[in-house]
């Protein structure tokens, strides 16, 4: 049945898919009929133990049965309106009471969206033009920040696009993640609106900030005028309630969010200090807007999903999950290798024995780990086709998911050392 429909999509989509990322499931992708808790239904009737999780959003698995509940209910009261609705401010209240940077909110439609506006609201602010990132930090498909990508971008060998003009890559500094030394020199010889990273590189694999390298951004950024902005799409309120800026207790200017902030459902949202919020139209003059802004099925999803997290038990079986699951990786693997895991997220590279930058990421043995990812497939345990995305765990990876992961892992790992 998937091997029917790959073949017809190819007729359809460019490459056969609608992101590029799903097309790395060789020799074809499997077509999902279904999800529920740890667990992917595909067309072919196999069931798959899931560690990507839509990429990330999924923190209490598939089909949470309060999220199902909810955006049912509010179905039936209808899904789009053009004017403001009670979820949203309930929403963005939860979010300016745990996010320490929230002062003020505006819902987009993706993490693409969110840091779009995040750069134009940076610039529109302080009057500069220069943006500065990180190689391998990955902040959505938009020609300000889609140069030296991360994720599929670098997996398909287009980490800066064709078709973005060189008057705006030329605008774009870019440095290397855990290295200070770079943007001090950047940020002293140029005026730039704004420095925006992935607190927690979660497009190279997973990559964890060194000590003081996130503290160190915000000094400097304080010293020389310029926006710090976190993307913590992929961070946000997986690394707690507070993110990663609560974790690790730097405070930026604007955060960008998204993923689990809409359970599930398409969403993003900038936040940030109410000084820089307010330029956004209508009461000030950067403009934004959108038909789907805040749309009340993603603005309930969302708000039925973080009442579940502040519960505080998908934190503790997701961490639980993924440490357990990371060492027995660790301890199963016998070439050089390392493992990187931020609590309840985690991803394991072969052939090198540190990985702290894109550069170290990209040396990594990546045939292995296709190679590792083609044969879990075919022990039901479904990883990201690619080595620069990350294995997530949510509410629904319980003991006995974790087990039966543990060995289907060794199984396949026994051959690869």
């Amino acid at each position: 049945m998937s091997q029917d429909l790959w073949r017809e999509a190819q007729n359809y989509f460019a490459g056969g898919v609608n992101s590029p990322v799903r097309a790395a499931v060789r020799p074809y992708p499997f077509y999902v009929k279904g999800g529920r808790g740890a667990y992917l239904i595909t067309e072919d009737s196999e069931e798959l133990i899931d560690y990507v999780l839509g990429y990330g959003p999924l923190i209490l698995g598939h089909a949470h049965q309060n999220v199902v509940r909810r955006v049912k209910e509010q179905l039936e009261r209808g899904w789009l309106y053009g004017t403001p609705s009670r979820a949203e401010v309930e929403l963005a209240r939860k979010i300016v009471r745990h996010v320490p940077s929230a002062q003020k909110v505006r819902f987009v439609n993706s993490g693409t969206e969110a840091t779009m506006t995040a750069i134009r609201l940076a610039r529109g602010f302080t009057g500069r033009k220069r943006i500065l990132k990180f190689d391998g930090n990955y902040h959505g498909a938009h020609d300000w920040l889609l140069v030296d990508a991360g994720s599929a971008a670098s997996e398909f060998g287009v980490a800066t696009s064709k078709g973005i003009p060189e008057e705006v890559s030329n605008l774009v500094s870019v440095c290397s993640y855990n290295d200070l030394t770079c943007p001090e020199k950047v940020l002293s010889k140029e005026d730039v609106a704004a420095v925006i990273l992935e607190p927690v590189m979660g497009n190279m694999g997973v990559i964890p900030p060194e000590d003081g390298f996130l503290s160190g951004l915000r000094e400097l950024t304080r010293t020389y005028g310029s926006v710090l902005i976190f993307d913590e799409v992929i961070t946000g309120f997986r690394l707690g309630l507070s993110g990663a800026q609560g974790h690790y207790r730097v405070v930026p200017d604007l955060t960008t969010l998204g993923k689990i902030i809409g359970g599930g459902f398409p969403i993003g949202a900038v936040c940030g200090k109410r000084e820089i919020m307010d330029q956004l139209t209508p009461s000030g003059k950067v403009f934004n807007a959108g038909t789907f802004n805040a749309n009340p099925i993603s603005m309930v999803g969302g708000l039925a999903t973080i009442e579940e997290l502040e519960k505080g038990k998908a934190y503790t079986t997701s961490e639980r999950a993924a440490k357990e699951l990371s060492e027995e990786i660790d301890e199963s693997i016998r070439i050089p290798h390392v493992v990187n895991r931020v609590y309840n997220f985690f991803q394991f590279f072969l052939g090198v024995t540190s990985v702290s930058t894109a550069k170290e990421a990209r040396e990594s043995r990546r045939e292995l780990y296709v190679k590792i990812h083609e044969r879990l497939l075919k022990e039901k345990v479904f990883i990201p086709p690619s080595q620069f995305e990350t294995l997530f765990t949510s509410e629904a990876h319980d003991s006995e998911v974790v087990s039966r992961s543990i060995e289907a892992f060794k199984r396949v790992l026994v051959d690869i050392n």
